[in-house]
């Protein structure tokens, strides 16, 4: 090799290594990235009510850390499985309420004020709306995978009428601030499809009449 060829060797194998470090690390990236599947298996192998009060603590934040990194719909597919119910089943109201803590997405309390401000036939179309909208992708999902149908209970069935009329004629931030974190936490679910339908633009169009 001349002296004159060398320096163009040397930059040619520094930008190989430099492909091969940039692949490696897409690769350990993928394999770390968080997915709806990651997450279920991880419920699947943990049965969380036989863990210590310790080891539960850390699962719970260790579960939110991993919710967190999800997109709405997916965070919603997680939640709507079988899986995810047993676990939610298993946890104490103080658990349940530090994880809906832990769990709110960005933007919730803009949809708060966005509901306030709607009129009441507004907030029951936008209630109801949330409501089918669920009930439609866990019909879909049960289809799909018939061990997610009616494991650990039905967050949506949490919604009595009584409760959907007070957020009707109150508002949520009622509901937000005078609601037990047990009730608040099993009602997440719902109120996260709200947020859905506020940044979809769901909520601010007009009501289709038959």
């Amino acid at each position: 090799m001349s002296p004159r060829q060398r320096p163009l060797f040397i930059a040619l194998g520094v930008l190989g290594l430099v492909w091969i470090l940039a692949l490696g690390g897409f690769a350990i990236s993928r394999s770390r990235k968080v997915t709806p599947e990651k997450i279920i298996a991880f419920l699947n192998r943990t049965q969380f009510q036989t863990l210590t009060i310790k080891v539960r603590k850390d699962a719970l934040r260790h579960l939110a850390e991993m919710l967190n990194l999800l997109s709405s719909e997916d965070r919603r597919s997680v939640r709507l499985t079988g899986a995810w119910r047993t676990w939610f089943s298993s946890m104490d109201a103080n658990e349940k309420g530090e994880f809906m803590e832990l769990t709110l997405p960005v933007g919730f309390n803009q949809m708060l004020t966005a509901f306030e401000q709607m009129p009441p036939e507004k907030r029951r179309d936008t209630i109801d709306g949330t409501l089918r909208r669920l009930r439609e992708a866990e019909s879909r999902m049960a289809s799909d995978s018939p061990e997610n149908r009616g494991v650990g209970g039905d967050p949506i069935e949490q919604l009595s009428p009584e409760l959907r009329n007070k957020m009707i004629s109150t508002g949520l931030k009622a509901f937000m601030d005078q609601g037990s974190s047990e009730t608040k936490a099993e009602l997440q679910p719902v109120l996260e499809e709200m947020q859905r339908s506020m940044e979809s633009g769901r909520m601010l169009r007009p009501r289709r009449r038959p």
